[in-house]
């Protein structure tokens, strides 16, 4: 596609460019487009609540999240440690010699980034991955989503005010609309391009990941696909807090109409009085939730699809379901149950059902709950709910569920996640591509780079990250000890 073979030399050229600009700089430039965001935000959320049928406040939330991420980046390459600069120096002394090495982080070129179809702001057009390549000193080529076209294209409107502000390259952040299998494919294909972010499903993250593993230089696909998000609840919890769990959880897997890749999907717990006293009064909570609209209509007829076809396997039976039908566009809460035995010999009941849905397990025994957890595939996240008392006796189970997911919650809810750099969003395939890595935080800047070693080099040739003097006054290991004092 020629349009594609223009954007990807826009974007190599631009890389060129913005590779050498000072941390300080690019700095500037992350907070010029915060900056711009704010300045248009009378203007980008009603256009997003039109588009994508969220509600105006959850919009503005997500519209102050995006800009607070772009501003968190900023300071993250202001302050520079990130780039774990380590330096060893000669020893000319020894035999063999000892040469001098000195390794950083380096950008690795222009980087496509996937919006998200269920976070207009914050996982798409100048969202989390558009920040932290940006912040690693990446080019980006941005596919907007087709069912908020007008609102991505508005924010990348916002983006190139900051690029002229700040003199940037013009190229340094492009965005293209288009089908996915096919300008999706070709960006992914182009030889420019080096590296990808994707939020979405599973399908169409796995297809990303091929095309990309197909190139004569195949290129790391970080993609977020798929995730049921289990919630273990443990014995005494239940028979202490079984009314507080079903309101909390309620709301948690109804949030949003259950569009997050946080929501809770699965629920696990002994069978017991205390569980069916939980399911019953978690089936009640639901008939006070209305149906509201999804999305847009694909999403809302894969979860119908995805739902019905669940509620036709042999041995589940449902718990509770909204007191309303569902209009035009709106998705129908509902959540059900089935026994541990039946679960485990029924691959489906593992599979993601895209909505206000959730699954609850209910096990025989601690060991069948066990085995529950063990034929789970890799989450984003895994809860588990539990009084002192449940935890001092299930230390096997918590055990189990780190194997399992990036994030392990105690007695919270999965839904939500925290910008900061403690925060792990990722985790085993086939919640992502790549569970070593995260796409919220500070650490997500690492998918965007390379470690490079200069050996030999003259201090006047060394990036300013590695020089004697440590004019940027960063943090390094220097022969193996931390200091930010030049050598």
């Amino acid at each position: 596609m020629n349009e594609i073979e223009i954007i990807m030399g826009n974007a190599q050229e631009a890389f060129d460019s913005y590779k050498t600009l000072s941390p300080t700089k690019r700095a500037g430039f992350l907070h010029e487009i915060a900056s711009a965001l704010e300045a248009a935000r009378e203007q980008l959320v009603p256009v997003a609540h039109e588009e994508s049928n969220l509600p105006l406040p959850r919009l503005n939330g997500e519209l102050t999240r995006t800009t607070n991420q772009l501003k968190m980046f900023a300071r993250l390459i202001e302050e520079g440690s990130w780039i774990e600069a380590v330096i060893d120096t000669a020893d000319e002394n020894r035999t063999p010699r000892k040469p001098d090495t000195r390794k950083m982080l380096l950008p690795v070129g222009p980087v496509v980034v996937f919006g998200a179809s269920n976070f207009p702001f914050a996982f798409s057009t100048a969202g989390g991955d558009t920040a932290s390549a940006l912040a690693a000193g990446s080019s980006v080529i941005i596919k907007g989503h087709s069912s908020h076209a007008r609102t991505s294209q508005l924010v990348f409107e916002a983006m190139q005010k900051a690029i002229a502000k700040t003199g940037v390259h013009p190229y340094t952040v492009q965005h293209v609309l288009g089908s996915g299998s096919t300008v999706g494919k070709a960006l992914v294909e182009h030889p420019y391009t080096t590296a990808v972010g994707f939020t979405g499903s599973f399908n169409g993250g796995k297809a990303l990941w091929e095309y990309a593993n197909r190139r004569e230089t195949p290129i790391p696909v970080f993609a977020e696909m798929s995730s049921i998000n289990p919630v273990v609840f443990l014995p005494d919890t239940l028979r202490a807090n079984a009314a507080a769990l079903a309101k909390q959880y309620a709301a948690s897997i109804t949030l949003g109409m259950g569009q997050f890749c946080t929501n809770p999907g699965l629920l696990i717990a002994v069978q017991s009085e205390a569980l069916d006293q939980f399911l019953g009064l978690l089936g009640e909570e639901f008939t006070r939730i209305n149906p509201e609209k999804m999305l847009n209509s694909n999403i809302h007829s894969s979860y119908y699809t995805a739902l019905n076809k669940a509620l036709e396997q042999k041995g589940i039976e449902k718990v509770g379901e909204a007191g309303k039908n569902a209009g035009e566009g709106e998705a129908f809460p509902t959540v059900a149950k089935v026994k541990a035995g039946i679960f485990l010999q029924n691959p489906h009941f593992r599979e993601e059902v895209f909505g206000p849905y959730s699954l609850a397990v209910c096990c025989e025994n601690k060991d069948e709950l066990k085995t529950v957890l063990r034929q789970l595939k890799g989450q984003l996240t895994t809860t588990i709910m539990a009084t002192d008392t449940d935890i001092a006796g299930n230390g096997d189970i918590i055990d189990l569920q780190t194997t399992l997911a990036g994030r392990i919650i105690l007695n919270d809810v999965p839904t939500g996640v925290e910008v900061c750099a403690s925060m792990v969003h990722g985790g085993p395939f086939p919640a992502t591509t790549d569970g070593r890595f995260t796409s919220v935080g500070t650490s997500a800047i690492k998918r965007w780079v390379r470690p490079v070693c200069f050996q030999g080099f003259k201090d006047s040739m060394l990036p300013d990250a590695l020089k004697n003097n440590n004019p940027l006054k960063i943090w390094r290991i220097v022969n193996n000890e931390w200091t930010n004092a030049p050598i």
